[in-house]
This record gives structure tokens, sequence and C-alpha cells, in this order.
């Protein structure tokens, strides 16, 4: 660590040195724990400037559109990867060998099945139950078929917990599905890859099993992928915070689906099909974006423009090229629809406005397009979300735990009442 510091001058005090600790890449970060002895704390709503861990796992650059997973680019993990190797990545740090591919890949496929307890747990929902509400539930409710496994000290407990939730989230997850259409469940069929898999369960029934059609099954396999880790958002803090108490890991990862639910966070590619819904048809587009620019109107173009990204979102851009190619493979270039959420996106990319406030079309946007027209309910976007980026949430739980660490406990600016007496004789 740097032996560097910042002087931090409060009038009327002694100078407080503080140390500057060193980034491999993006912003060198103060550490601020010593203002405690001084009587200070630092004030930072939404933890827009603090760096709350140490990670190795994903890099941002939000101002010029770059994501990385273990310092590879996003858009070569699209063009070269699949979702598995990406999974292998984050957990290991490195990428397989193709004899530890093969042999991770085996390992996924063998722990696919639920135990049969599951069914029943999925019976005491309500027949319309949210997706999100059953899958939170479910996976919470994991941690009571794997009293051998949950010690969270123990490295070799922590692989196969991952092991255990990447797998089985998509079988979860399209029991959510089958919960909520009426239908039976379907059983993995581990002679499918992993997203193949997720289709025939969520879209197969008893009566009639169809081949998966390869184009939508890259394509979801890329929504898994450009989903899998996004750095320390809302979910992912959510799950690191939940572990730091050394909770267990599925408590863990139900916090984070828990915090995904947000329409801010997860569910903002549901909001982006109920936005195309409300325009309604291409002729109304100008009336909405004129809507979208009075800053005293409360209509919002969903699916434009991100916290983080300031620049195009890198993930967008790959998800446009699957867009195109997943509505051309469908024949569902003309509907109606997806012919409304492509002249937005001409708009957005031409409009001065959205220009000027970068607000260009994100990964939300597109992706809730490609499963809108594969046939997936919008109640399940999150869940499908979720799914894919299980992975980076217990990556970085794996991480936390690998390393020393303390329980979180966030302060606060108190500017309540001061201390006063009860009124006795009231």
């Amino acid at each position: 660590m740097s032996t560097d510091k910042a002087t931090l001058h409060i009038e009327g005090k002694e100078p407080i040195e503080l140390p500057i600790r060193r980034a491999t890449l993006g912003p060198d970060v103060i550490e601020v724990a010593p203002l405690l002895k001084h009587g200070y704390f630092t004030y930072d709503p939404g933890y827009a400037t603090t760096a709350a861990c140490e990670s190795k796992i994903t890099y941002i650059d939000g101002e010029k559109g770059i994501l990385l997973h273990r310092g590879y680019p996003i858009e070569q993990l699209a063009e070269h990867s699949d979702y598995l190797e990406v999974c292998y990545l984050l957990l290991n740090g490195e990428l397989p060998t193709p004899q530890q591919k093969a042999e991770f890949e085996d390992i996924i496929r063998n722990h696919t099945m639920v135990n049969r307890s599951v069914e029943t747990f999925f019976a005491g929902f309500r027949y319309d139950a949210h997706p999100m509400a059953m899958l939170c539930g479910a996976v919470g409710a994991m941690s009571s078929f794997y009293h051998d496994s949950t010690d969270i000290d123990n490295p070799e407990h922590r692989m196969i917990t991952a092991h255990r939730l990447i797998a089985k989230m998509p079988t979860l997850a399209a029991m959510c599905y089958k919960h909520y259409v009426g239908q039976p469940y379907m059983y993995p069929n581990n002679r499918l890859k992993y997203a193949e898999n997720f289709l025939h369960m969520m879209f197969n029934t008893p009566c009639e099993t169809k081949e998966i059609n390869p184009v939508v099954a890259k394509a979801m396999d890329l929504l898994f992928l450009l989903h899998a880790d996004h750095e320390q958002n809302a979910s992912t803090s959510t799950v690191r915070l939940a572990g730091s108490t050394g909770a267990n890991p599925y408590a863990c990862i139900a916090a984070g689906i828990a915090a995904l639910w947000g329409p801010a966070h997860g569910g903002a590619n549901q909001a982006v099909l109920e936005m195309l819904t409300e325009i309604g048809h291409e002729k109304h587009i100008d009336k909405y974006i004129k809507k979208a620019k009075d800053k005293n109107d409360p209509f919002r173009l969903m699916g434009f423009g991100h916290r983080v990204y300031k620049n195009f979102d890198p993930r967008a851009k790959i998800m446009k090229e699957t867009c195109d190619r997943v509505l051309a493979e469908l024949g569902k270039e003309d509907d109606p629809l997806f012919r409304i959420a492509k002249r937005l996106e001409e708009i957005a990319l031409q409009d001065e406005y959205f220009i000027e406030k970068k607000l260009y079309p994100n990964v939300d946007f597109y992706s809730g397009i490609i499963m809108k027209a594969i046939g997936i309910p919008t109640e399940m976007f999150t869940a499908i979300f979720a799914t894919g980026r299980t992975v980076g949430w217990i990556a970085h739980w794996n991480e936390m735990l690998s390393a020393p660490y303390r329980i979180g406990r966030p302060r606060q600016l108190y500017t309540g009442p001061a201390k006063r007496d009860y009124p006795v004789n009231r």
C-alpha cells in the first residue's frame, strides 16, 4: 500500500493526515477511517464517492464506456467466450484451460436438479405470485437443504455453494415461471447447454418438447453473460453487507435478489416494455419525446442513460446487435412495439437533447425487447437478470470472505432532536 498521504485542514484543528490507497485502474482513494478518532464521519448519500471495499473482480470506467471482468473487456468476452466460462473467470480470477472448462461445465450440469421438496414449497405460493417474490423465497429456503456445506470459513464449502447456486438458479427461475403461468414444472435436461436448458425448462411441457432455436439460445447466453457482474451496485453491495454478518450464502443471495427487485435497479428492463406499451403507437412518439424533455412532466424515457455510464453502455452495443438478430430470426421486425423501440433508438442517437445529456440506450432497453420477442412475460425479466447476476454476487461474497473483513456498519448524520426529558406531568 502506498505511503502517500492527503492532509485535511479543519479550521481551529490540527491537520489530519489520511493515507492514499492506489488503484490499478480508476481513481485512487483516500482512507477516511482515521477521521473517527478526531470525532468526524464522512457524509456521502448514495455512496457516490465512497469505496466500501477493495475488489479485483470488475472494473468500470463510466466516462469512457469501459467494463472489464478480471481485466478482460466485455466486448471480447461477449465475442469469444460464453456465460459459464465467464462464471469460471469471475470465481477463479483466470480463464479456464479447455480441461478446466469441461470439468466446470460438468459440475454445473450435475447440480441442476433441485430437491423434490422445493415443488411443495412452491405450492404454497398464490397461483399469481410475482416470480421475484417466489425466487427470493426459494433461494433463501435453499439453506435448509444444505447443512453439510454452509461453513463460510471453509473455501471448499464456499465453492460448492457457488456451483450449486449457478446450476440451480435457472431451474428455480423456470419453476417460478411455470407456477406463474400454471404449467407443470420441467426438469432440467443435462444434455443441453446452460442457456438451452433454461429455455427448455421455460417453454417446453411434458406434453410437447421442441428444439431450442440456436439464435435464441445464443441471445439468452449473452443476456446472462452481460449481466454476470457490474461492480459494487446496490444488489452486490447488499450481498456483501449481508455476508459481512456471517449470514449463510443463500440468505445473502436472497437479499441481493430483494435489492435487485427494485424498479430503479433490476426492474428497469420491465419498465422499458411498460413505457413502450404506454406510448402505444409510432404516431405518439413525438408527443412522448416532448414530455420526456419537459422537466415538469413526470414521464421519463426508460432504458436511456445510466447511473455509472456517461458514455454508451458497452453492453448495450452488444445487445443491440443481438436484438436485431433475434427480431430478424423470429420475423418480428414489424411488430408495433418493436417499431416504437427502433424509432426511439434512432431519435436518441440523433437528437441533440439526448446527446448533450448523454442519454444513450442502455442494456435494459435492448434486453427487454429481446425477452419480449422470445415470449418471456415482463414479470420474469428481473428473475432472469437475477439468474445471470448470481455468479457476480457469489464471487464478491467469496472474495470478501477470502480476506480479513469487518461487519458493515454505515454511519449517519443525525439531525433529530437533542436530548430532552420526558414530560412527566403532561
